[in-house]
């Protein structure tokens, strides 16, 4: 099976993408659909997968400063299309073909160490730092927790 690789935002199937994060992924499955869209809209870049018949059957997106820094996020394929070295050529369309080839590119992720292994990706040194996500203080009130 021949599949397309592609960075047409117009392509994407936001029903797909949908579908696949807030039921298949591990990973930020608290975020709502208008969420999964606003994150979608407003990436530096998206890169999709594309079965002959145009069926989206993988998705990333990423965001950048558009000069030297990029972070890789929502990396998947659909669980029938795997196997065929998808993930490989989404990730090499994104971080090596597109014009961040020449960013410091960054992700989180719990799985496919050695897929990323392949482009470079290696646990930080002693100079990374992370702030992890905070509560939604909105959801505390303006005052802040009771004390």
């Amino acid at each position: 099976m021949t599949y397309d690789i592609d960075d047409d935002p117009a392509r994407l199937d936001l029903d797909t993408i949908w579908a696949f994060l807030s039921a298949e992924a591990y990973w930020n499955r608290w975020r709502t659909r208008a969420d999964v869209e606003e994150q979608v809209r407003t990436a530096w870049r998206v890169v999709g997968a594309y079965a002959p018949d145009g069926e989206l059957v993988g998705f990333a997106r990423a965001v950048s400063d558009g000069v030297a820094f990029a972070y890789l996020a929502d990396v998947f394929i659909l669980p029938a299309h795997r196997g065929h070295g998808l993930g490989k050529r989404l990730v090499a369309a994104m971080i090596d073909e597109g014009p961040g080839a020449h960013f410091r590119w960054t992700l989180f992720t719990g799985d496919a160490h050695g897929l990323y292994e392949q482009f470079g990706f290696a646990a930080p040194d002693a100079t990374a730092m992370v702030r992890p996500a905070r509560p939604d203080v909105s959801a505390i009130g303006a005052a802040g927790p009771a004390t």
